[in-house]
């Protein structure tokens, strides 16, 4: 795949888990966390399956592959339900900022202790002015406990911790295509998810809601999840999970200016700084050139 093309594919996958946080803010309006993770892994298996038999992709599993594929559902479902409480109590714009900001960040830590690296000086001073940033959208200068410990923040956090496991699982799993490992993850993750955890009796209902319901199902499935996530899949692979993380720094931006017109949210001075804070420590950690992305 020519990476010039990919690399534009990436940013507008970006963009769209951008808009997949007011996508998410719509739908808890009509359908609870369970029910939304069904229907949109749903949506993105039936969609999954003529591309991939086009591009003729091999099914066959070996154990660890099962394995990774199993770790990796189980994870992306408690990621699905913290990423729906958050934004169910909290607001869209600030999930999108603060999760997606700390993903890379926490990825880099977690490598980093995994394979038990010393960190230099010059990303220890990153990572000083991450924890600056995500500590001022938690809006902790306000020295209020209860705010800085609401029920959304404690969701946010715990989803920035499940991503970069989901990420690093992902990349674990070598032997087996990207978009064959994402949708047996997606496949894995609905009948779990269909057995214990839904009520049927939704299908019936959901064809009477609206088409504001509709229009953000659709884009969420298939544009969030089964063209932006399998890109992103495929990219770990392809790049690497360190410099694929480093692609999210696009999706705060975009979580902010789309919950601003879809959902009026306004934009506090601390989410805007600790955003801007948060990513230029993306941007150190990664040791990434803003002018690469324009060659």
């Amino acid at each position: 795949m020519n990476k010039r093309f990919f690399y534009i594919m990436m940013i507008f996958s970006m963009v769209f888990w951008g808009a997949s946080w007011v996508n998410v803010k719509f739908l808890t309006n009509y359908i609870n966390a369970y029910e939304v993770v069904f229907f949109r892994m749903g949506i993105s298996i039936l969609a999954m399956i003529p591309v991939m038999i086009y591009l003729k992709q091999d099914f066959r599993l070996n154990l660890k592959s099962g394995a990774l594929i199993l770790i990796a559902s189980l994870i992306l479902l408690l990621y699905s339900i913290m990423f729906f409480l958050g934004v169910k109590n909290g607001t869209a714009g600030l999930g999108g900022a603060l999760v997606t900001t700390l993903i890379p960040i926490n990825t880099f830590v977690i490598l980093a202790l995994w394979h038990k690296k010393t960190i230099s000086l010059k990303h220890s001073f990153a990572l000083i002015l991450g924890g600056f940033g995500v500590i001022t959208m938690l809006n902790i200068w306000q020295f209020d406990i209860n705010e800085i410990f609401s029920i959304q923040n404690i969701y946010f956090l715990l989803a920035s911790v499940l991503w970069p496991l989901l990420t690093i699982t992902s990349s674990k799993a070598s032997n087996i295509s990207p978009f064959v490992f994402t949708f047996y993850v997606y496949t894995i993750t609905t009948i779990i998810v269909g057995v214990f955890f839904i009520d049927f009796n939704i299908i019936t209902k959901i064809v009477n809601f609206d088409y504001i319901f509709w229009i953000n199902l659709i884009s969420i499935s298939l544009l969030s999840t089964t063209f932006a996530t399998s890109f992103y899949f495929v990219g770990t692979e392809k790049l690497g999970t360190k410099k694929v993380s480093s692609f999210i720094f696009l999706v705060p931006s975009s979580a902010l200016i789309l919950s601003a017109i879809f959902l009026n949210e306004k934009v506090s001075f601390n989410t805007l700084l600790g955003t801007i804070c948060a990513v230029i420590a993306i941007y150190i950690l990664n040791d990434l050139k803003i002018r690469t992305f324009f060659k």
